[in-house]
């Protein structure tokens, strides 16, 4: 029942018309994944010196002053320091503060709810990211394996939550450009990504190697100037070269 919940969520947040929508499926997530609190965040670079963010959570007033305060949290906080520089997701807690000698900064905010949690960043072309983040007051579970289903939801709920933020956070979009050429083995091997397949599957359904099939995918991400295969996936729905 849960993963149907959360499948769903990744399509509703497609659908979404309104910032206000848009924050309350990000929000229903968090809350499906047991996590209280929630941030996605538009960051669009316009300059070197000009970095425009738009945000939605569900942050506690209380603690809403020291979160806001973003040249803080982009020169100290190593959530965000990691998040900036990597696309790898970052499982923090307690230890991620304390290591880098920030254990005053964790004692803080763990006193709102904020103890543990798990982030991640995209990072697109024409100097455009997307983040999120979700965080809680209790420890993750101890079963790796639920990790690292927590963590692979948060990646493909992200993959469809960006696409639905650009659309309503960015005022004038760049033009779209015309639809790439894709071979028919490329558009097979997308095909069947969209079905859930993995590398191996495709390529034991097309008949081809598991690095052949990673190689039409990767042919398709650079055509459709996407950062991997899920993206890939929902651009080619866009344009019209999937159904």
């Amino acid at each position: 029942m849960a993963a149907r919940m959360l499948q769903g969520s990744h399509l509703s947040i497609l659908e979404t018309t309104t910032i206000e929508d848009f924050s309350a499926q990000v929000v229903s997530f968090a809350e499906h994944l047991d996590f209280k609190f929630v941030t996605a965040a538009v960051v669009t670079d316009h300059s070197a010196s000009n970095t425009e963010f738009q945000t939605v959570n569900n942050t506690p007033a209380e603690y809403m002053e020291w979160y806001s305060d973003l040249d803080f949290g982009a020169q100290h906080d190593p959530v965000m320091q990691h998040c900036k520089k990597s696309a790898v997701p970052i499982i923090w807690d307690q230890e991620t503060y304390v290591s880098r000698g920030l254990g005053n900064l964790w004692e803080f905010q763990s006193q709102h709810g904020y103890g543990t949690g798990i982030a991640m960043a995209m990072h697109l072309p024409g100097g455009r990211h997307f983040f999120i983040g979700v965080d809680r007051d209790r420890p993750l579970p101890k079963n790796m394996r639920n990790v690292t289903r927590i963590v692979a939801d948060l990646q493909l709920f992200a993959v469809h939550a960006q696409d639905a933020a650009f659309r309503l956070f960015t005022p004038n979009p760049p033009k779209r450009l015309d639809a790439p050429t894709l071979t028919p083995r490329e558009l097979e091997a997308l095909r069947w990504t969209m079905e859930g397949k993995t590398a191996w599957e495709v390529g034991t359904i097309m008949s081809i190697s598991e690095r052949t099939a990673v190689l039409h995918l990767q042919n398709s991400m650079h055509k459709l100037a996407c950062v991997n295969k899920h993206q890939a996936v929902l651009k080619a729905i866009r344009l019209g070269l999937l159904n």
